[in-house]
């Protein structure tokens, strides 16, 4: 089973993680039902970005983007070439290492303190 291995981030996972995930779930999916309350203000549909992540390993064990990610991409804050949406990013078959970006282009966070 592929391992996800979460980069700490300062709010969501300040001491990182690692967890096995399923084949098929989707990034989003995975860090959610592990605690990592990663935003996903469009609720997994893609039409937003607040759940982007990049992918520092394993990038190329995702199928690629489809056009509506694509196009979403485009307006997340600090893209990079292994950006993905973590509710489109569905895990393969490969250990991936993620990195939940600092900031996101969400103006308002419903139900954090």
């Amino acid at each position: 089973m592929p391992r996800l291995i979460v980069l700490p981030h300062v709010e969501l996972c300040p001491q990182g993680a690692l967890f096995e995930v399923a084949s098929g779930t989707t990034v989003c999916d995975a860090l959610l039902e592990h605690g990592i309350e990663i935003e996903h203000a469009c609720e997994k549909s893609c039409a937003c970005t607040t759940c982007h992540v990049v992918i520092r390993e394993g990038f190329n064990s995702l199928e690629a983007a489809e056009e509506l990610e694509e196009d979403m991409l485009d307006k997340a804050w600090g893209l990079e070439p292994t950006s993905r949406l973590s509710c489109q990013a569905r895990v393969a078959e490969q250990d991936l290492v993620v990195e939940i970006p600092k900031y996101t282009i969400n103006m308002a966070k419903e139900g954090h303190r």
